[in-house]
């Protein structure tokens, strides 16, 4: 008998809680599980544009090298160019420099950066 596996994306929450799951993670790694669920929630669900652009950049550039959350927030910097058709000039310049470490270094920042770049080319034709 197979057991089927249903994934659902996580739902956007409060942004006073979306901050303080993140923050939590920044200092402490063991978080950085539940602060994934929060960022991807927030990249896939909140409408929130500038919120949404703030925090991955924010994680893009605090979590600590090697952080599962550095290739996530290239990941969700992809989704919120799909979903708003725009981000900060900070944003951008994050998105292309997680996917340089993510091609440069697997170990420091993970493909997902790469996945989202792409997604920032594609829809943010400037790029």
């Amino acid at each position: 008998m197979h057991s089927h596996l249903r994934f659902e994306n996580p739902p956007a929450l409060p942004h006073e809680v979306v901050v303080q799951m993140l923050e939590r993670a920044l200092l402490d790694r063991s978080a950085e599980g539940e602060a994934a669920s929060a960022l991807v929630g927030t990249a896939l669900n909140d409408d929130d544009a500038d919120f949404v652009d703030h925090w991955c950049v924010q994680i893009g550039t605090r979590a600590a090298p090697g952080s599962p959350l550095l290739g996530l927030a290239g990941l969700c910097l992809g989704h919120a160019a799909r979903r708003f058709g725009r981000l900060s000039d900070e944003a951008l310049a994050l998105a292309e420099a997680l996917a340089a470490r993510a091609e440069a270094d697997p170990t420091d920042v993970d493909g997902r950066a790469s996945d989202g770049y792409d997604d920032v080319r594609s829809f943010l034709h400037r790029w």
